[in-house]
């Protein structure tokens, strides 16, 4: 166990009144453990009361074993996977992890009636928000690789490439620098720039068309995501037009970015140089997200976030403006959040490039 984190994590359950709560995810459990267990179909649940003591329940397949402060409960396949758990638990409150599968919830309800299930991924998901310096460290150096992964995509750009031949590089990139798997990546060309999330397909590129490279992967178990739009051949006065519109938005919501203004302030200030520049209705998500064991974790940055920006955090700044039938454009950075202001993870250029 992370006692450090542990300790944090049950302050905060008795902050929310939680005697005891279950953390199921894979990576709320990495950050609690160290243990990285995709468990699929399988049952693992870390049991926590908020006096510290701490249980871990799964199946004996994962290959765990007791530890002097996290003993093991295992189980077989074929037994009831949670008849050790529910043995377990006191009555009354019982904060369930959000990601738990409701075969678990279900059965241990049938076995428990006198425990009262609760909504519990708060105390975790409230200490990921603020990285330690082993998660900085570990997210800088991260970004540091999707820099470099940008750079090779983009100077691959030749006339006649199609989107899955750039998605596949930008994959054997990441895997030559140490990502811990096959990673995720959005390219379009043209009009598909005007899906945010349009899938690489076998789309050629043409003269004229503006390509969005929204590349991220797991480094390290830290997730690194960037955006970046650049031109083939020619740029319109008109794409010229967004993407400055874009990359303004993107950097004004940066430069307010301090410890005590509200996140939904920075969604609003992205979003206010979008609308004046007469594209207001084309900005269609929320300017980001927290960023960190998963690439979309608390806080959201967003119109609605009641969050405020603190140090340690890390959340993308990511506007867009996105018009059918025509092109996309797309600016994301990650930023942590700093004593005094912030500090831009991604160093690749946000100047408007003509490739080709």
């Amino acid at each position: 166990m992370d006692n450090q984190r542990l300790h944090r994590v049950t302050e905060q359950m008795k902050e929310e009144g939680l005697e005891q709560i279950l953390v199921t995810a894979t990576t709320s459990l990495y950050y609690l453990t160290g243990y990285w267990v995709e468990p699929h179909e399988r049952m693992i649940a870390l049991l926590l009361t908020a006096d510290g003591n701490a249980t871990l329940f799964g199946n004996e397949i994962f290959g765990l074993a007791s530890t002097e402060d996290l003993p093991f409960v295992g189980h077989k396949d074929g037994e009831d996977p949670v008849a050790d758990l529910a043995a377990a638990v006191k009555p009354g409150k019982l904060g369930i992890d959000k990601f738990w599968y409701s075969k678990f919830l279900i059965g241990l309800m049938e076995h428990r009636p006198d425990v009262t299930p609760v909504h519990g991924s708060g105390p975790v998901d409230e200490n990921r928000k603020y990285k330690d310096e082993k998660e900085r460290s570990a997210m800088r150096h991260a970004s540091a690789m999707n820099d470099q992964v940008m750079a090779a995509a983009i100077g691959a750009i030749r006339e006649g490439v199609r989107e899955n031949e750039l998605a596949a590089l930008v994959n054997r990139e990441y895997l030559a620098r140490g990502a811990d798997c096959e990673g995720a990546m959005l390219v379009y060309f043209g009009p598909n720039g005007a899906d945010p999330h349009h899938g690489a397909d076998g789309t050629v590129l043409k003269p004229g068309d503006s390509m969005i490279f929204d590349i991220f992967t797991p480094i390290s178990r830290y997730w690194c995501d960037m955006t970046r739009t650049v031109f083939y051949k020619t740029v319109s006065d008109k794409q010229r037009q967004v993407y400055e519109l874009v990359r303004r938005a993107n950097e004004a919501a940066e430069a307010a970015i301090r410890p005590g203004v509200p996140l939904a302030e920075l969604d609003r200030i992205a979003r206010d140089v979008i609308t004046e520049g007469g594209y207001g209705p084309c900005f269609t998500h929320r300017l980001g997200h927290g960023c960190g064991i998963d690439c979309h974790e608390p806080p959201d940055v967003s119109g609605a976030a009641d969050a405020i920006c603190r140090p340690g955090m890390v959340f993308s700044i990511e506007p867009g403006i996105y018009l059918p039938g025509e092109f996309g454009v797309r600016i994301e950075d990650l930023v942590m959040v700093t004593e005094d202001g912030c500090e831009v993870l991604n160093k690749y250029p946000k100047d408007l490039q003509i490739i080709g």
